[in-house]
């Protein structure tokens, strides 16, 4: 997902360029909890594409909607939208995973994204791609770690997966010819490499899984904001971190088919960045959220459905200098043996 484009909206009402070029720099696509467990079923959602363990290539398919209700300023306080804003983004993301060796793994993600906007005094709608993500996973385990009861200590081994990914700035972004203001952007206009750590256990129908990844963005030179020659300036956004714990709970019908409901607390935190090596101090941002995710997935685990209420927590400091929204997604993936 992506700042809200009400916040830029409030930006772009500054006089201040340099406070705009600053902010300019927080878009950024945030990784949602696995929506169910990875080592035994695998799955996928926006920017996270895991294959089961037994699978050779899995294609995912999932559609986004995410309606804004208000933001957290810079002091971490809960604001509401101006008086008739009406702001909305919908999402479609279709993802490949494939087996490279027996442990390893490589994923690509290519979003779809349409805005669909009215803002005071603005009204945008656009349909554009966003930002792919490139992913290779090596996976630390030789077999399924899911166990129906602890025996042994070997059965208390969990899954664990180390990842690597890269975030190519195909979309729409403030530095982007084909976007008029920032309520058209579908990206961020920056690479950034991420390193991730996947860990989970399941002792049935129980499952835990911890997810936390660190992002560090390329510096990179602008000279254009919406197709406007500006003076040039470098931008560097500053690191990430995601951190999400989850809890889920599986249930098996009489023919094996089985339903899963998840609940996770995750929080995103993106540094202040800099601009031409000096700190942006309007810059950065945090956002904490919750999400209930509903799972269905066949006997043969080859077909994977998937329902997902994700809802950031509209409160006082609980976020900063990001927007409040809800997403409900919709997937379904297929995995090829």
């Amino acid at each position: 997902m992506r700042a809200g484009p009400f916040y830029f909206g409030r930006v772009l009402m500054q006089k201040n360029s340099v406070f705009l070029r600053g902010a300019m720099g927080v878009l950024c696509l945030a990784v949602s909890p696995l929506s169910i467990a990875a080592s035994c079923c695998g799955g996928g959602n926006a920017s996270t594409l895991v294959l089961p363990k037994a699978g050779q290539h899995m294609i995912d398919v999932s559609f986004d909607w995410e309606a804004y209700d208000g933001f957290w300023n810079q002091n971490g306080e809960t604001r509401n939208d101006p008086q008739g804003a009406e702001l909305a983004q919908q999402r479609l993301n279709i993802g490949y995973a494939f087996r490279l060796a027996d442990n390893w793994q490589a994923s690509v993600i290519l979003p779809v994204v349409h805005n669909d906007n009215d803002y005071p005094g603005v009204q945008a709608s656009n349909t554009a791609l966003g930002d792919a993500t490139l992913s290779v996973w090596y996976e630390t385990f030789d077999q399924i770690t899911c166990v129906w009861q602890v025996n042994t200590l070997a059965d208390l081994k969990p899954a664990i997966y180390l990842g690597s990914s890269l975030v190519i700035p195909t979309g729409l972004s403030a530095y982007s010819d084909d976007a008029d203001n920032s309520f058209e952007t579908t990206g961020k206009g920056f690479y950034r490499w991420d390193a991730n750590l996947i860990v989970e256990k399941t002792v049935y129908p129980w499952t835990v899984n911890f997810q936390a990844a660190y992002g560090q963005h390329f510096e990179r030179p602008v000279n254009r904001e919406f197709g406007n020659a500006i003076e040039p300036y470098d931008v560097k956004l500053g690191d990430r971190r995601f951190l999400s714990a989850s809890l889920a709970y599986t249930h098996f019908m009489e023919d094996l088919d089985s339903l899963t409901m998840s609940l996770a607390l995750s929080d995103l935190n993106q540094a202040k960045g800099e601009i031409n090596g000096v700190r942006d101090d309007n810059s950065g941002f945090e956002k904490r959220s919750v999400a209930l995710t509903t799972s269905y997935s066949s006997t043969d685990q080859s077909w994977i459905l998937k329902a997902t209420w994700s809802h950031a927590i509209d409160k006082d400091d609980w976020g900063e200098n990001f927007p409040i929204s809800d997403i409900f997604t919709l997937g379904v993936s297929y995995v090829f043996r």
